[in-house]
């Protein structure tokens, strides 16, 4: 099992490291390698070639309205049509296909071992009411249908790993979605990257960590076979039950204000949900074991080095 921590890479990321050799060095020295995720500006570039375990695609949560050219449904969240252009970087289906295709340009570079894909939809809106406007057959069909076209060479030197999320798309609940999403994708050295946190959030009565664990064993019970595909897991905890039933049916967004106000505000209401906390309870560890992942990747929010550093040495004596 390779495990590595989440990076996402971008100036101020890096300033806790003199250069990009140490920081390579100092997760090498600590026992594991990083999953990358693309920062939007060209601090990468500084990052020497096939230093990446694995690599995180860039992805929008509200993507599907922009996919399909329902123009109506963009000029209502968006204000304008500047505005969706500007966000999403052009106005057609072209524009985020370019964007997937330079950013799998810089997981060959990095020599990534693995990319993760997130099959998932959600505009601001929709993650205060939990009302959606797309159902999960909807937001697989489209994620097959992008995937398809962007690994359709299928000449690609890494596994491709599907991530389950709480929103409408995949959420590895139902075994026949989770088959379905598989099964339409052509490209043949794919699998799951099963985010336990995630499949957490799906569950709003947990109440602790050990309860969790249990979730997840039945959610793997359900699954029967379809387990076989996971081969890389996204380890950190969530328990937020609460705090979503105090939010869900009321909007807390201003839609006469600038959308990308709106964002940041939504940013920080999606993080009291999506905790990305260390387990504690040794009840995961039977989890991890059942599942025998090929990557494990310790995906923890932290503010800087040392806080990484001990979070990830937390969750990993755990």
């Amino acid at each position: 099992m390779l495990e590595t921590i989440n990076f996402p890479v971008y100036y101020e990321s890096l300033a806790d490291y003199r250069n990009p050799e140490e920081l390579l060095d100092s997760c090498r020295a600590l026992g594991y390698g990083i999953e990358f995720v693309w920062g939007g500006d060209d601090a990468m570039d500084a990052l020497p070639n096939s230093c990446a375990a694995g690599y995180h695609l860039i992805f929008y949560a509200d993507w599907l309205d922009f996919w399909y050219g329902e123009e109506h449904a963009l000029l209502r969240k968006f204000g304008s049509r500047k505005a969706w252009i500007d966000f999403y970087s052009g106005s057609d289906r072209n524009a985020l296909i370019g964007q997937y295709r330079a950013d799998l340009a810089r997981a060959v570079r990095l020599g990534a071992k693995y990319v993760v894909f997130h099959v998932s939809d959600v505009s601001i809106e929709e993650g205060y009411t939990y009302r959606w406007a797309h159902s999960d057959w909807e937001v697989l069909d489209a994620a097959i249908e992008l995937i398809n076209l962007l690994f359709q060479s299928d000449d690609y030197p890494f596994v491709l790993l599907v991530e389950n999320q709480w929103w409408p798309g995949f959420t590895f609940t139902d075994p026949e979605k989770t088959a379905y999403l598989l099964d339409g994708i052509c490209y043949e050295n794919k699998g799951i990257m099963l985010d336990i946190g995630h499949l957490m959030n799906t569950n709003l009565d947990l109440k602790s960590e050990a309860e969790g664990a249990n979730y997840i064993h039945r959610m793997l019970d359900t699954h029967g076979s379809l387990t076989h595909h996971i081969r890389g897991v996204h380890l950190h905890q969530s328990l937020s039950g609460a705090y979503v039933k105090s939010c869900i049916g009321r909007s807390s967004e201003n839609i006469a204000e600038d959308y990308l106000n709106r964002f940041a505000k939504s940013y920080r209401h999606i993080l009291q949900i999506d905790q990305h906390k260390p387990w504690s309870d040794p009840s995961i560890a039977n989890v991890i074991a059942r599942i025998n992942p090929e990557f494990l990747t310790h995906e923890l929010a932290s503010k800087n080095r040392a806080v990484r550093e001990t979070l990830v040495a937390r969750q990993r004596a755990t």
